[in-house]
């Protein structure tokens, strides 16, 4: 059985009551639920983080060396300028998807650049709350082959 953390950067604890017509309305306990739903089928071990903290996110990355077959992050804002968390993945070398709920390339110029990206197994935007589905799913597909 594969062991995947599942990462929430800032704000995401706000999802549902956070500017809905962007990032929907499903808060990210119902999106958890849902990825928990899917842990039998997959075959895999789920824990969940979320915190507004980089160096909380950082020392939650950490703790997966060793320990996690795979990552899925939304690291927020943290996407954009956070070479401290493009430095902890780096270090602990576990594959991970990085997931957006919103399409960020049609939004902010600022929101174009992921610091991450060049690091992942792959990415995922703009799929709303699905996408964490998606990323969980082509994490695990990537880590068969």
């Amino acid at each position: 059985m594969k062991k995947v953390l599942v990462v929430n950067g800032p704000n995401l604890n706000m999802l549902g009551r956070r500017e809905p017509a962007i990032y929907g309305s499903d808060s990210l306990a119902t999106i958890e639920a849902r990825l928990k739903a899917l842990t039998g089928e997959l075959d895999v071990k789920l824990e969940f983080f979320q915190s507004n903290h980089e160096g909380a996110i950082i020392d939650a990355i950490h703790a997966t060396f060793s320990n996690h077959d795979g990552i899925v992050i939304n690291p927020g804002a943290f996407t954009h300028y956070s070479y401290a968390i493009r430095d902890a993945l780096a270090a602990v070398r576990v594959p991970f998807v990085e997931i957006h709920i919103s399409n960020v390339h049609a939004r902010e110029a600022f929101r174009h650049t992921s610091v991450l990206a060049a690091l992942a197994v792959g990415q995922i935007s703009g799929l709303g709350v699905y996408g964490y589905e998606l990323a969980l799913r082509g994490l695990l597909r990537s880590l068969e082959s």
